[in-house]
């Protein structure tokens, strides 16, 4: 006797997907309900909350402190995701088409392992190292400016208004390079190697054969990595908190960290509810907005295919 049409299998994959269901449910969505929730009173965090509606989100449209957090984080997403991207292409395109070819696999793999390290550092203990090297007294970095004659270039890196912010990206470049370079050479690595072959044949150039095969090939790798990335870089708290705690005066302030410092330290609940609320709208819309793109780039490869 055969089970009914739209029973047995089917019913068996939902029973696979329930824990990951209820683990989203509970991780992810109940606690966004609940902070939404708190976004629309005026709390201190102890006694009963006042509901105030939309007051909060109001009071952030004309908040000048949180438009400068978010355009420090769009600094941020040059550091975390554009320029990670960029030099992550070339590099991954050198390892992959040069370095692996003259020197062998195993010292491609011994350097993709380098530039990944920072990945897999905590982002406490790197915050820590990097501290160090850009301390005004003593730091590694003006000791080194120093001692090749360049003393006038030396700086106080995290404690000047105008390059803290700078120098924090500089940090953040170091970290996230290696997520791009990974996965992009895990794309080249399923481009078939004829086309390489055909673009030699025809005289191509590195470059040539970079731009016109190596890109259009690993599109899809492309539009993951950027929307990873730009999630991150609107993320970002850890680096921060580490480095300079938002400052000095906010010039390194960025969404996630006005909200903590709203939350627990203002004691505004809130309003810091409000703020990463608003933070999380934004990820989710760019996340969709990451997958629809990389929909269209993986439709458009298997066109090309067909």
């Amino acid at each position: 006797m055969t089970a009914p049409v739209g029973h047995g299998p089917r019913t068996s994959y939902a029973l696979f997907l329930l824990p990951g269901a209820l683990a989203f449910l509970a991780v992810v969505v109940v606690p966004f309900l609940m902070n939404t929730g708190v976004s629309l009173t005026d709390w201190q965090g102890v006694g009963s909350p006042t509901w105030t509606g939309l007051a909060n989100y109001q009071r952030l449209l004309h908040d000048g402190g949180f438009w400068a957090s978010f355009r420090h984080s769009l600094f941020m997403v040059v550091a975390m995701a554009v320029v990670p991207t960029l030099v992550g292409l070339v590099l991954a395109a050198a390892l992959f088409d040069y370095v692996g070819k003259h020197f062998g696999t195993g010292i491609t793999t011994v350097l993709r392992a380098c530039f990944y390290l920072p990945q897999v550092l905590p982002i406490a203990v790197a915050g820590i190292v990097w501290s160090w090297i850009l301390a005004p007294e003593g730091g590694s970095l003006n000791e080194l400016l120093g001692a090749v004659g360049l003393g006038s270039w030396q700086q106080d890196w995290l404690g000047d208004p105008d390059i803290a912010l700078y120098s924090v990206m500089g940090v953040m470049v170091w970290v996230q390079l290696g997520f791009p370079l990974v996965v992009f050479m895990a794309g080249l690595g399923r481009v078939d190697p004829q086309l390489y072959e055909a673009a030699e044949l025809d005289g191509a150039g590195w470059w040539r054969r970079f731009r016109h095969v190596t890109l259009p090939q690993i599109r899809p790798e492309i539009h993951v990595v950027l929307t990873w990335c730009t999630i991150a870089a609107l993320k970002v708290f850890g680096a921060v908190y580490v480095l300079t705690k938002g400052g000095p005066g906010g010039a390194t302030d960025v969404p996630s960290y006005f909200s903590f410092t709203t939350f627990f330290e203002k004691t505004q609940v809130g309003y810091g509810a409000a703020i990463s609320t608003v933070l999380t709208v934004i990820v989710l819309a760019l996340s969709l907005i990451g997958l629809r793109l990389q929909t269209r780039a993986e439709d458009a490869e298997e066109g090309v295919r067909a």
